[in-house]
C-alpha cells in the first residue's frame, strides 16, 4: 500500500460521494471548510477506509481528522502489516 493509493481511493471516494471534481482534492483538503462535508459523509469515508485498508478508528480518532492528507496519514499507521 503506497500513500499515493489511499489518496487515489479517498479522493475518489469523495469526488464520488460529494460530487466533486477529483482533481480538486489534494492532501490540504479540509473535509468541512472545502467539500462541505457533513457528519454522515464523514461517517462513509470511514467505512470504506476500515473496509478497504482493515484500519478501525474511534469517532474520537475520526473527530480529530480534518484534512485528506490527515486521514491518509491515519490509514499508513493504523494499517495491518
Amino acid at each position: 500500500m503506497t500513500r499515493d493509493a489511499v489518496v487515489t481511493l479517498i479522493r475518489e471516494h469523495l469526488a464520488d460521494e460529494l460530487d466533486v471534481d477529483p482533481g480538486a482534492i489534494s492532501e490540504d483538503t479540509r473535509f468541512k471548510e472545502d467539500l462541505e462535508a457533513d457528519s454522515l459523509d464523514l461517517y462513509t469515508l470511514v467505512q470504506e477506509l476500515e473496509d478497504s485498508y482493515g484500519v478501525r478508528m474511534t469517532d474520537e480518532q475520526a473527530a480529530g481528522i480534518l484534512t485528506v492528507g490527515q486521514a491518509v496519514d491515519f490509514v499508513l499507521a493504523h494499517a495491518p502489516a
